[in-house]
């Protein structure tokens, strides 16, 4: 592949695999059962991401493995009910049908893991996507590295990765234990708290050890995960009893002196801003599950919202919960597939404050979007910013 002789589609991704094996230090490559493409919104390719795209699949780049897309900049069906502008929305449709072209699966989720792409135990992958990576490293025990658009793109289309980093073992030792000595009530809770230890430790990987009673589940770890990667560039940490592999470095002995977590004030303090009302609600970032968007529902059944509120999923999940999504377009929400708030077109939709609970939306918002931003539980959000009627 890399000598060209199966073509210049093989040859292009193979030289960008070989160039990153090559920086890191791999000494072969690794077959992948999927790859997950970052880079989907036309807001973060602009047209010289769009005419890369364009070239490569004119070269007849096509995916060995399933890919996946990440979120678009709107809803592929409902962007003109988002109120974003036409020339937008011709040039995303036309990034994701050359993507299509490539055979890659317009999944547009940063969560493909709520679906049928479920990745297994030791299963080596080619994401990209921050809250992705560090989910699927950390509480399923899958394998990837957090790829770029482009090198995950090339491993889908060679069907290989390079083996490096957290495809090895020894990549997946942790560097620093985190006692976390607070009590953890909520899923903005959790993310403050990712939002300190990826802040304090920036990419190293952590050992968590709880010592205080708390919430527990996939939907409070892919928080606290979500909000980790973004402050920082955690893509793996292992939590105590939680996940997979943390029983291998119960024992680990660590250089450094623990990191002792008692108060998440300073997250919420970093992360909020104290307003009185907002112009949208966002609910769904990392994209929301099944479970969430029942409890919205029954949140809002029956009543009427005087904010915009917004809650962003996959079209596959949207699919399963037919009843809740009524119930919330009802009381004037939208229930929106494909896209996500931060690699949207926000500043061309009259949205200039937030409320959030995710932890990941409130740390890129201020900067990406340029919107004011309150950080807070679900419940407050609904509640205290809906308006509710």
């Amino acid at each position: 592949m890399l000598l060209g002789e199966k073509g210049p589609a093989l040859r292009r991704a193979m030289e960008i695999i070989f160039a990153l094996g090559s920086i890191y230090g791999a000494g072969e490559t690794v077959p992948i059962k999927s790859a997950q493409i970052s880079g989907v919104s036309y807001k973060n390719l602009g047209e010289a991401g769009l005419d890369f795209l364009k070239k490569w699949a004119s070269e007849g780049a096509r995916v060995l493995v399933p890919a996946m897309m990440n979120p678009a900049g709107m809803d592929l069906r409902r962007w003109k009910e988002m109120g974003i502008p036409e020339e937008f929305a011709l040039k995303q449709l036309e990034v994701v049908e050359t993507l299509i072209s490539m055979g890659v699966e317009p999944t547009l989720t940063c969560a493909p893991y709520l679906g049928r792409y479920r990745p297994g135990f030791g299963e080596h992958l080619a994401w990209s996507e921050s809250s992705a990576v560090i989910f699927a490293n950390s509480v399923i025990g899958a394998r990837t590295n957090r790829e770029g658009g482009p090198s995950a793109l090339a491993a889908a289309i060679a069907g290989r990765t390079a083996c490096y980093g957290f495809h090895s073992d020894s990549g997946r030792e942790p560097a620093y234990l985190v006692e976390v000595l607070c009590h953890l009530k909520s899923e903005a809770d959790f993310g403050a708290l990712g939002y300190l230890i990826g802040r304090k430790l920036v990419d190293k990987t952590p050992y968590l050890r709880f010592c205080e009673e708390h919430l527990s589940g996939e939907l409070y770890l892919r928080a606290m995960g979500a909000s980790m990667a973004a402050s920082g560039s955690i893509s793996l940490f292992h939590a105590e009893g939680l996940t997979p592999e943390a029983e291998v470095f119960r024992s680990a002995e660590f250089k450094e002196p623990p990191l002792t977590i008692t108060s998440l004030e300073e997250a919420f303090q970093a992360l909020s801003k104290p307003l009185d009302r907002v112009d949208l609600i966002w609910i769904g970032c990392p994209h929301a599950s099944l479970e969430e968007i029942e409890l919205i529902a029954s949140m809002v059944k029956g009543r009427r919202l005087s904010t915009r509120l917004w809650v962003t999923s996959s079209r596959e999940i949207i699919g399963k919960a037919e009843e809740a999504v009524e119930a919330i377009e009802e009381a004037g929400g939208f229930v929106l597939a494909d896209t996500c708030v931060v690699v949207a077109p926000v500043e061309a939709l009259n949205i200039k404050s937030v409320a959030t609970n995710s932890a990941k939306a409130a740390f890129y918002l201020p900067s990406w979007a340029k919107v004011k931003v309150v950080f807070a539980s679900l419940e407050e959000c609904i509640f205290r910013y809906g308006g509710l009627q």
